[in-house]
């Protein structure tokens, strides 16, 4: 039986095509990513630049007098009387996001996130392993009064992008204030947040900055901890569009960190018609705080 002449020529061609495809998606890994991370030093470097001093340096629990019970309970429990305001942190996170509108498919992510107190502003920064080789980039910030929500294929492809003032910067101030359970002292009455009575275990938080105002609805445990943060609308994103919806956070798995007591597990979700749909889930691997000074 005769070999085809053209078979060498065919499998030649094969490993040529193989190779120049494996040069293009290494490239364009390494393009991605190199973008990507200029991307993330801007934005870190907005946020440094807005930074502004932390006053008074250190808790002075005199300032608790008059808030509703279950908040004096909450700061008394996470925080010592005298030890220093938390001027910035960063997270390290794993976990799952939740990726479908109507069905569920969650995908593992991992994060990084820098969070500043004063001037309030966040970037996190997140790897979703949306397919094996080709990881969503995220970012979701407030930055110097700038909500930034940017998702883009191996950090290369755009797949989502949103940014500016207005309810963009207000939903991601949202998040900043949600996610005080992990620097409590940026919830204190001296950082701008005013506390208000509603019920035996709960309580509103409203905060300003700048033309922005939100409040929140905090709800404390047994032990005196937040169980849950929520708001009455949030922007959500359905078919391309924003629309205001129902949303709540969960806390729990409370350990010492920095020298206050911090959440290391959550999840958020929204709150539909239909019922709740989480969509995000995540464990903090890792979690340091710098102090004023």
């Amino acid at each position: 039986m005769k070999r085809s002449p053209h078979r060498p020529r065919t499998t030649r061609l094969l490993f040529a095509m193989l190779g120049f495809v494996t040069i293009v998606y290494w490239g364009g890994r390494i393009l991605g990513a190199r973008r990507w991370n200029a991307g993330t030093r801007d934005l870190r470097a907005r946020l440094e630049a807005a930074r502004e001093p932390v006053r008074p340096r250190t808790v002075d629990f005199g300032e608790l007098e008059g808030l509703p019970a279950p908040v004096r309970r909450y700061f008394h429990q996470v925080l010592t009387e005298g030890q220093p305001i938390v001027s910035r942190v960063r997270v390290r996170h794993t976990g799952t996001f939740n990726m479908g509108e109507k069905i569920d498919r969650w995908k593992p992510f991992t994060s990084d996130q820098v969070v500043v107190t004063r001037r309030p502003g966040f970037d996190w920064d997140g790897r979703v392993a949306m397919m094996p080789g080709f990881p969503v980039r995220v970012h979701d910030a407030y930055v110097a009064g700038e909500g930034i929500l940017s998702a883009s294929v191996i950090g290369l492809f755009s797949v989502a992008g949103m940014r500016g003032p207005g309810e963009v910067a207000a939903d991601e101030l949202m998040r900043f204030f949600a996610e005080a359970a992990w620097y409590p002292t940026a919830m204190l009455p001296s950082q701008g947040v005013r506390w208000e009575a509603a019920g035996d275990d709960s309580a509103r938080a409203r905060l300003t900055e700048g033309d922005i105002e939100i409040t929140l609805f905090f709800v404390f445990d047994e032990q005196g901890l937040i169980d849950t943060v929520s708001v009455e609308a949030r922007g959500r994103t359905v078919g391309g569009e924003v629309v205001p919806t129902p949303w709540r956070g969960r806390f729990w798995n409370y350990g010492e960190r920095g020298g206050m007591l911090v959440p290391l597990d959550g999840e958020v979700a929204w709150l539909l018609s239909e019922g709740e749909k989480p969509y995000w889930r995540g464990h903090i691997t890792e979690i340091s705080h710098e102090v004023a000074r």
